[in-house]
């Protein structure tokens, strides 16, 4: 994690709940948010419904490992990330968070288009 800071402090992840933009997915939730440096911010978060201690720090294991191989392939410097994890998260392997991961953040990258509307078509009967 060369460029990546964690987020530690409950006001940061809270801050990111609140005013960030986020994607569900199956094994994880993302929140995305754009800062004003050029590191990366990170926060990884298993609530207890998750399973136990042992169960928790292996979810956060196989996640950190996920945005290792992450941060190799794609350019995430000014990004604040906070990752929750679910409960389906505790039976998968880090390549299968990986691309979950990895088709969020592709998601979440993209901005909507101001004339989005103005190209969609709606019929009435």
């Amino acid at each position: 994690m060369i460029y990546t800071e964690s987020i530690k402090k409950n006001i940061d992840f809270k801050r990111m709940y609140y005013n960030s933009r986020f994607k569900i997915g199956i094994l994880t939730v993302i929140y995305l948010k754009k800062n004003k440096t050029k590191k990366a911010n990170l926060g990884i978060t298993v609530s207890k419904k998750v399973g136990n201690a042992v169960v928790r720090n292996r979810v956060r294991r196989i996640i950190l490992a996920a945005y290792r191989e992450l941060e190799k392939d794609e350019n995430l410097k000014g990004l604040n990330m906070v990752i929750v994890a679910r409960k389906n998260c505790c039976f998968v392997k880090t390549m299968d968070v990986l691309e979950e991961i990895k088709k969020n953040i592709n998601f979440l990258k993209r901005e909507p288009s101001k004339n989005y509307y103005k190209n969609v078509s709606f019929k009435t009967n």
